[in-house]
């Protein structure tokens, strides 16, 4: 199974060595982490984002090309509900897609999952 986390992901799994051993085990790393995440689970201050950074060595770090994008966009247009979920959401979905099907780790569960449900492979999300 394909791993991909976004920033709450990145954060909670930075403070939780237990967890980042049970993946390990199980076969479940490294996991994905879009570019566009670090936007967002990065301070900017290596100080500060220390723990981050240590777990961010060990993750597969993904470069959001043209092609990735348009597909996100697609997935956004889809979703037919009042609030359209974010392109970061969009994008952790696409690249779960593109990686054959995958499991999102997030704090976001209700738009990936709106998402997920227009994704030509399997994506599952679970709360981190």
């Amino acid at each position: 199974m394909t791993l991909i986390l976004d920033s709450h992901g990145v954060t909670r799994l930075a403070g939780d060595r237990a967890r980042l051993a049970e993946l390990r085990n199980r076969g479940e790393w490294p996991a994905l982490v879009p570019t566009v995440v670090l936007v967002e689970a990065l301070s900017g201050d290596h100080r500060r984002d220390y723990h981050q950074n240590r777990l961010l060595r060990t993750c597969d770090i993904r470069t959001v090309h043209e092609d990735l994008a348009r597909q996100a966009a697609a997935l956004r247009a889809q979703v037919k509900a009042r609030r359209i979920p974010s392109a970061v959401d969009a994008i952790l979905v696409a690249v779960a897609d593109q990686a054959g099907g995958g499991t999102v780790l997030s704090s976001d569960v209700s738009d990936l999952r709106a998402l997920a449900r227009h994704t030509r492979n399997p994506v599952m999300v679970e709360p981190v």
